[in-house]
């Protein structure tokens, strides 16, 4: 230890420079380990904030996906019900601009409906669905209220004569009371009532038919 507080006390002066060489180092770093913590937060808060939009944009995703279903739900109402497309013809009637409008903007929601909320990973992607359930959901509001305004109106005296027997007659196919036969007869003839008035979609009839398939079937029966 003797060499070494000998060179101390020839070369004292050292510890000034020395000292100020170490202090600046000591900055140095201390400024550099702030950067390191900034680096750290930033990238902490970015990564947070990409989490948090995409758990929003599922979350739309979802509630977009939601508002597609109710509206189809709406519509299916009208498909599974042969009497509500009678009352209001209008919502099969691919003659109407507001009907072939609402069935375009429906193929076209559905058509960019996600398997999955998490399907959807661009905001231009989420635009574009959200834009097509919006308009369908706007395009059906239309036709429908377009729909229950005009009711039969369009048709001919003879021709709402028509309806209202097809509709007494689908009553009759969907009887349980009624015999097998008067089953089948009044189906028939609804159908021919029916035929060139209003175009019952595949939905419909096939619901129709499964409410009497018994006796649509039935061997027993005649036209």
């Amino acid at each position: 230890m003797q060499p070494f507080f000998d060179f101390l006390g020839h070369y004292w002066w050292l510890i000034f420079p020395l000292g100020g060489m170490a202090g600046g180092w000591a900055r140095q770093w201390s400024r550099a380990s702030e950067r390191r913590h900034r680096r750290k937060v930033e990238l902490y808060e970015l990564k947070n904030q990409t989490v948090q939009a995409e758990r929003a944009s599922q979350t739309e995703v979802a509630a977009l996906t939601a508002a597609l279903d109710a509206v189809n739900r709406r519509w299916l109402d009208y498909e599974l019900d042969v009497g509500k497309l009678i009352d209001f013809p209008v919502m099969t009637d691919v003659r109407e601009p507001l009907t072939v409008a609402f069935l375009r903007a429906k193929r076209e929601a559905d058509g960019l409906r996600p398997a999955a909320p998490g399907d959807i990973a661009s905001s231009a992607r989420l635009g574009e669905y959200r834009s097509a359930v919006h308009a369908f959901e706007v395009a059906f509001d239309v036709a429908e209220r377009e729909a229950k305004r005009i009711k039969d109106h369009n048709f001919t005296e003879p021709e709402r004569q028509r309806l209202a027997t097809a509709r007494k007659l689908l009553n009759i196919a969907s009887d349980n009371a009624a015999t097998p036969a008067e089953r089948q007869t009044a189906y028939k003839r609804a159908r021919r009532e029916l035929d060139g008035l209003i175009v019952l979609p595949e939905a419909t009839l096939a619901a129709l038919e499964a409410t009497i398939a018994g006796e649509l079937n039935s061997p027993r029966a005649s036209e």
